[in-house]
Order: C-alpha cells, then sequence, then structure tokens
C-alpha cells in the first residue's frame, strides 16, 4: 500500500502575513475568512488613531484617560470602517472586473494592516519601558526617532501588503489595483468629509470686523455643531426634513455662534450669546445690562486696529466678564455712539440675543428690524478654533498668513 505524503503544516497567518501577504489571504480566505477580522479591525483603528504617541510623551500620558478615549474611539471606528471600506471595494471593483466577495474584502482589509499593528506595540512598550527606566535626553531622542522610523516603514508595509491582497483576490494586475484602491479611498474621503461637515465640524471665515478683537477679518474658523444639537440649519443645503432641533442642548451665555439670520436664513451670522430667554437686555452708555445689573468691564491696553489698509490706529478696548463668568474682550470705537445707549429688550422663549465683540460696528441683536432675537432652530453650532488667518487688513494689502492665529481656541 502506498502512502499519501501528508501536507506540510502550514504557517500561522499571523506570521505568514509579513512576507507572503497573497498566498496567506488565499488561505484565509479558503478557510475562514471571518476569523479575527473584529479583533484586527479594532486594533488597526487603535493604531491609526495611536501613532501620535511615539513622539516621547511620559508614561503618565500614555496612560491618561484621553488616550483610553482616543483608543476606543478607535477602534469602533475601525471596525465601522472595515465594513464601508468592504462594501466600497466589492462595488468599485465589479466595475473594474473584480472578482472577489465583500466577506474576502474585509479580510484582505483586517489583515492587511497586521504589521502595523504588531510595530505599534512594539514601540509602545519600548516607549514606555524608556520612560519608566529614566534614560537621559539624547537617548530618549535617539530610540524615540528609530521608533518613529520603524513605524513608518511598517505602515507602508502594511498599505503595499493590504494592496497585494486585494488584488490576489479581485485578480487585478498592479497599475489596475493601484487605480482600484485609491478610487476606493477617494470616496470614503469624500463621504467622510461630508460627513464631517454635516453633522460635525463645519469651516466658515469672517469677513467683517464685527467680532474684533475676538475674530478678525480673515480668521477662519471651525464651528462644532454637536453642542446644541441639530436643526435643519445644521445640515447642508438646509433641507425641511424636520422642525425644531433634536439632541438639543441649551446654548450657553458667552458661547460665540453662527445662526442663520432670521429675516434671511440664507444667510450665516457669528457673534456673542449674552441673553437668554426670558432675559432682559440693555446698553447703558456703552455698558451691558443684564436683567437690570450692569456686566462687570474693567479698561484693558488698546487695540490695535487696521481696517481697508488705512493704515493702525489705537482702539479702547475693555474685559467684559459675564455672570457665569464667561469673560473675553470687546471693542468701543466711539465715545456715545449710536449703540451705546439702547430701548430694554426682552428676550422671548426659544430665543437668544446676540451681540458683536465690536460694540460700535456690528449689526445684532439690538437691530430689531435687522437682527434682533435669535431662535433656537437658527443656529448652526459654536465655534471653537482658528484654522487659518489671512491678513486681509494689513495697510500693504498683502494678505499675509497671521501664523500666531492658527490653532487659537475661539473664546
Amino acid at each position: 500500500m502506498t502512502s499519501v505524503p501528508a501536507d506540510p503544516p502550514q504557517p500561522s497567518p499571523w506570521l505568514s502575513v509579513w512576507l507572503s501577504p497573497r498566498d496567506t489571504i488565499e488561505r484565509i480566505v479558503a478557510g475562514n475568512p471571518r476569523q479575527h477580522i473584529l479583533l484586527l479591525a479594532a486594533l488597526g483603528g487603535i493604531s491609526s488613531s495611536a501613532a501620535w504617541l511615539i513622539d516621547g510623551r511620559s508614561a503618565d500620558t500614555l496612560f491618561s484617560w484621553y488616550v483610553a478615549a482616543i483608543a476606543l474611539g478607535g477602534a469602533v471606528f475601525g471596525v465601522v470602517s472595515l465594513y464601508v471600506y468592504g462594501l466600497l471595494f466589492k462595488w468599485c471593483g465589479e466595475i473594474f472586473g473584480g472578482r472577489a466577495e465583500a466577506v474576502e474584502l474585509r479580510a484582505a482589509l483586517a489583515w492587511g494592516p497586521a504589521p502595523n499593528i504588531a510595530g505599534l506595540a512594539i514601540c509602545l512598550v519600548m516607549l514606555i519601558g524608556l520612560n519608566i527606566s529614566g534614560a537621559s535626553p539624547s537617548t530618549s531622542r535617539t530610540l524615540t526617532l528609530a521608533l518613529q522610523v520603524m513605524a513608518g516603514a511598517l505602515g507602508a508595509w502594511s498599505l503595499i501588503a493590504t494592496m497585494l491582497m486585494l488584488a490576489r483576490l479581485q485578480r487585478f494586475g498592479f497599475w489596475r489595483t493601484v487605480f482600484h484602491f485609491f478610487v476606493v479611498v477617494g470616496v470614503m474621503a469624500l463621504l467622510l468629509a461630508l460627513f464631517t461637515r454635516a453633522f460635525l465640524f463645519q469651516p466658515f471665515n469672517t469677513p467683517a470686523g464685527s467680532m474684533k478683537p475676538t475674530l478678525l477679518v480673515g480668521d477662519y474658523f471651525f464651528v462644532s455643531k454637536f453642542p446644541y444639537g441639530y436643526s435643519r440649519y445644521s445640515l447642508p443645503f438646509s433641507p425641511p426634513l424636520f422642525s425644531g432641533r433634536i439632541f438639543a442642548s441649551e446654548p450657553q451665555r458667552g458661547d460665540l455662534v453662527v445662526f442663520r439670520l432670521p429675516r434671511d436664513p440664507s444667510v450665516d451670522y457669528v457673534k456673542r450669546l449674552v441673553g437668554l430667554p426670558g432675559d432682559t437686555i440693555q446698553m447703558v452708555n456703552g455698558s451691558l445690562h443684564i436683567n437690570g445689573q450692569p456686566v462687570k468691564r474693567e479698561r484693558i491696553e488698546d487695540f490695535a486696529d487696521t481696517e481697508d489698509g488705512k493704515g493702525t490706529r489705537p482702539v479702547k478696548q475693555w474685559r467684559e466678564t459675564l455672570p457665569n463668568g464667561v469673560s473675553y474682550a470687546t471693542l468701543d470705537l466711539v465715545d456715545n455712539g449710536f449703540y451705546d445707549n439702547t430701548q430694554l429688550y426682552r428676550v422671548p422663549a426659544g430665543h437668544y440675543f446676540m451681540l458683536g465683540d465690536n460694540r460700535d460696528n456690528s449689526v445684532d441683536s439690538r437691530l430689531l428690524n435687522q437682527v434682533g432675537y435669535v431662535p433656537f432652530e437658527n443656529l448652526v453650532g459654536r465655534a471653537e478654533i482658528i484654522f487659518l488667518s489671512i491678513d486681509r487688513d494689513s495697510p500693504s494689502g498683502s494678505g499675509m498668513v497671521r501664523f500666531d492665529r492658527i490653532g487659537a481656541v475661539v473664546k
């Protein structure tokens, strides 16, 4: 009787994926393509979100609560993106003549980043050991740089391994694989950008000086949409899908708010919220009064104002502190100006009173026929951070970037 030689044992995919990604994915798909993919997707999401930790942070920082929160968010994002990418690669692959099923593509997308996941784990363990051992600053910098280079190399190899796996499953050649891969990545980036803009953050810019000195002409800033919940005006093109707000939370006095102009909802305004529903608001000799009490303010150094390229002039500046402790600077361009003394305003239920920080040069809720009281539904979101600032008011008109304002938190 002739014995049939047994097949040689196959290496574990955790080992073979490093050097034989194409053969590895074929064995995985032929066996159980769903095995370990959720774990790998979660770890891949964590590695993508936590890669910034490899920069010499202390061990205490590595174990802080916000690092744990980032890791948890990365894990959820990794699992969700695995299924979204799997569908996109299948649909796009069919257009290019691909043969793989979505479950097979998810296996490739989960196993491809395995070297990057392992590399990040190694880097973090070594970084923690380095910090705990109390190594000298020069040694720490050298080793941290080496870890960053290693993490970058493993990340690049993970990308190549993923593309090799996808090519084997789809039966694509090199250029079709590359084109197919980056088409899907581009579509995913577009979807992510649309989701972010619709539900999380939207960019705005400051075209006029009504919010000086807080926002200058040429400031570009992000507005977060989730603090107040969502209305039709939170969504692109303001579709009338529902009325009021969902997941609503009340804004706070002192918030810098972007809202739709009540008389023309196609226009966005940014002002400071000073009056809540039921409040009485009045300007008396340039001083803001809320519910009959003057808001605390103190004179601070003059503001160097430039406008329309006419040079610089000093403007009186005040530090104003609202009853809830929010403090900010305001400008006083004109003594006894038109807006310095107003009628008594009573803010209706479900509405808010808005003021510009540049008190003598702001069209805001003091003008009832132009802005007036702002309905809760009209709030778009809260200004958070400046991501770009271009000096459009400089006398030279050069439009230079104001690097000192980039990354500034809006208060």
